[in-house]
């Protein structure tokens, strides 16, 4: 089952259960899809593409989350954190930092990379192996701290 399919099957399970926070997400996703389908491209919306459209939606949630507790609004903040949760049922398990550790030293050993200077090389690397998998924000910590 594709993501549309999935999407538009959950919308109907939220609106009969009544979940409001998880109807919202879910038609927060089923907006991107539409606003994809809708953008002029004549390709279809492929695994990558879906991914991308995910993980986007829940980095942006996390910006969010992050400016609300900055700002001593933690209401707000909850209220993205219930919807990050139910966006990252839509997204491949997240990698913790020991398995991302481990598939850093992996590749850096693959390539020979032990200095700072060898960052522009294995990073990039790195994140195409762990696109989806894992936040960037915290691999480029991990990989500098490795390197560094």
């Amino acid at each position: 089952m594709n993501l549309k399919d999935k999407i538009n099957q959950d919308l109907k399970d939220a609106m009969k259960s009544g979940d409001k926070i998880r109807l919202s997400v879910v038609r927060s996703i089923r907006a991107l899809i539409l606003e994809f389908e809708k953008s002029g491209t004549a390709k279809e919306l492929t695994p990558e593409d879906e991914l991308k459209m995910l993980t986007t939606a829940a980095k942006k949630r996390k910006d969010s989350i992050e400016q609300f507790r900055n700002a001593g609004r933690n209401e707000l903040a909850e209220s993205e954190e219930t919807e990050l949760k139910v966006l990252m049922d839509y997204l491949p398990k997240q990698m913790d930092e020991v398995e991302i550790k481990n598939e850093i030293v992996r590749l850096a050993t693959e390539i020979g990379a032990k200095s700072k200077e060898d960052f522009p090389r294995l990073m990039p690397l790195v994140m195409k192996e762990l696109k989806g998998k894992a936040d960037g924000k915290l691999v480029k910590l991990i990989v500098e701290s490795y390197l560094g």
